[in-house]
């Protein structure tokens, strides 16, 4: 092994490359037209364009992905997290095309990337489960169905995919149909595959996973536990490390469920099984992710293991540096810092970083995919960095990661920060009287967060391709489409002028596609009311009715929109 295809973008790509570097080995970068000059692009060694400005056109196209993988002549894929890290058909391609694939086997990835089939394996061994579906429901009329049986609230979730993509929880019966078609159209756009399963839900539990590296010979260690309790609509936005309150029986009994469900599987490198446990201390098997987990440097804070570094020796045939789960030293905890304006309910914040004060000192990790001018894309994720804090304990990594949230600033970009620094002087968040689930942020905390500036929109720079013959050659050049502008008129173009605001207008409050109506063209609406869905950052957002009237539709479904497009009038 000793070139390196990051088939992936933004912080996970870099923490790739460098890892990579450290191993001594090649790292090749791909990137869509509008991450040219990315930060992963820049810190690698090589990097191929893979062409289009969607992640469908791009991160998700294993035909492109091969390509460049073929061009670059890479001997080996990493997959990062997102995208087609946890594809059997991705897997199976670099396979096939005699490269090394850095990350489990193909049919370890069908049989627990399929959560359904995950289920039964966990059942199998014995690990805790809750009442679900063994197959993906084939209409919204089965989810009714299980609900009317086992009782809400339930839990409609892809069967394909994970990070909070595509599960979607109902607690009445008349939602249960809307959940289900939201789920499906959520997973399709995030994982290609819109298969959808149900379980019931526990209220208020908490999110306790287990971190797992295996040599794919039957050999699994458990490398330690977190909590990842602190989330928003399913998506992570606080972990740490070790899981807090755990009793020794509930640690073992997660640790055990886990090394038996990968082992089952023969498992190779990292992944991590995910448990739910109720406020009774009822545990549940949740999901296995079959790829490195956007928390993973919580671990290797309390362990000293290098996961990434574990993951390319795996690949490689060098097999784990250890035998048995390390015991942790101290305490650690992740912030995600996403471009979203936890005041306006997480909406999605593209747009420039026109500054950036990084946090350093004694504990304090920056994990990033951007840099000041950078532009967070509306096209991708809105995960733009993380800040990782290690010290002693609890209580010191507590106050280490207020002191580091004091540091940073981040400008020009809406973020999580006011709302990281808010929650983590909230007493619930204490050791003493930690009292957190998958849902305090929204019912305890969201109310009291405030707004923020909105961002100027992010230039759109799109490339034009044009032919052009170098030393008798004939290759394509990529120029900025401004730039071609520019030239073509001797000068920057002229300023136009901005239409004037209709207060009709419907406006798009996030860039991404329109996904659907929800009020039918000529319809009555109320101020308030959830008109439309809009799919932004792989997440679908819903668009209110800003006053009472007649709605007249004027975007088409599937059609793209940027911020303050107008989506139709209210007369």
């Amino acid at each position: 092994m000793r070139r390196v295809l990051i088939a992936n973008r933004g912080e996970v790509a870099v923490r790739v490359v460098r890892a990579v570097a450290e191993a001594g080995l090649v790292s090749v970068a791909v990137y869509a037209d509008q991450d040219a000059d990315a930060l992963h692009v820049r810190l690698a060694d090589e990097a191929y364009v893979l062409g289009g400005s969607t992640a469908a056109e791009s991160y998700l196209s294993i035909e492109w992905l091969m390509a460049a993988a073929q061009a670059s002549g890479a001997d080996a894929v990493h997959p990062g997290y997102g995208f087609l890290s946890e594809s059997a058909e991705f897997a199976r391609a670099v396979e096939a095309a005699g490269l090394i694939w850095i990350g489990p086997s193909p049919e370890s990835i069908d049989k627990l990337g399929d959560k359904i089939t995950a289920r039964r394996i966990a059942q199998s061994v014995g690990a805790p489960l809750v009442a679900g579906t063994d197959r993906p429901l084939e209409s919204a009329d089965e989810a009714v169905a299980f609900a009317r049986e086992h009782g809400l609230p339930i839990a409609i979730k892809a069967a394909f995919g994970g990070g909070g993509r595509g599960l979607k929880v109902a607690r009445e019966l008349d939602d249960v149909a809307d959940a289900f078609e939201s789920a499906s159209r959520e997973a399709l756009a995030a994982f290609g595959r819109g298969e959808c399963f149900v379980e019931r839900f526990l209220e208020r539990p908490r999110h306790i996973e287990a971190q797992v590296l295996g040599d794919g010979a039957g050999n699994v260690v458990v490398v330690g536990d977190r909590d990842c309790s602190l989330q928003r609509r399913n998506q992570k936005l606080v972990e740490e490390a070790p899981a807090p309150g755990l009793t020794d029986g509930q640690r073992a009994r997660i640790h055990e469920a886990a090394r038996d469900i990968c082992a089952a599987v023969s498992y190779r490198g990292a992944g991590t099984v995910e448990f739910l446990m109720g406020a009774d201390g009822v545990i549940s098997f949740l999901e296995v992710n079959t790829r490195l987990q956007v928390e993973h440097p919580i671990t290797e804070a309390v362990t000293g293991v290098d996961l990434v570094a574990e993951q390319l020796r795996i690949a490689a045939g060098e097999g784990l540096s250890f035998s048995k789960t390390p015991a942790p030293s101290g305490h650690a905890i992740e912030l995600r810092i996403n471009a979203e304006d936890p005041g306006r309910g997480f909406l999605p914040s593209p747009g420039v970083v026109t500054g950036l004060r990084v946090p350093a000192g004694p504990g304090v990790r920056w994990d990033a995919g951007i840099e000041a001018g950078d532009t967070v894309q509306a096209a991708f994720d809105s995960l733009i960095a993380k800040l990782i804090v290690h010290a002693p304990d609890r209580d010191t990594a507590v106050v280490r990661a207020r002191r580091a949230l004091r540091e940073l600033s981040v400008e020009g970009v809406a973020t999580v920060v006011p709302f990281a620094r808010t929650l983590l002087d909230d007493p619930a968040i204490s050791t003493a009287g930690f009292a957190v689930h998958t849902q305090w942020i929204e019912t305890e905390l969201m109310p009291r967060l405030e707004a923020q500036r909105r961002p100027e929109p992010a230039p759109e720079k799109p490339l034009r391709r044009v032919p052009i013959e170098i030393d008798g050659r004939r290759v394509m050049l990529g120029l900025p489409e401004d730039l071609l502008q520019g030239i073509a008129a001797g000068g920057p173009a002229p300023m136009e002028a901005a239409p004037a605001v209709d207060p009709a207008g419907l406006e798009a409050p996030v860039p991404g596609v329109l996904v659907d109506w929800l009020v039918a063209d000529g319809d009555q609406v109320t101020e308030g009311q959830d008109v439309a869905v809009i799919d932004a950052m792989k997440m679908e957002t819903r668009v209110a009715a800003h006053r009472a009237g007649v709605l007249a539709h004027g975007a088409d479904v599937g059609g793209t929109v940027a911020i303050g497009d107008v989506l139709g009038k209210i007369d």
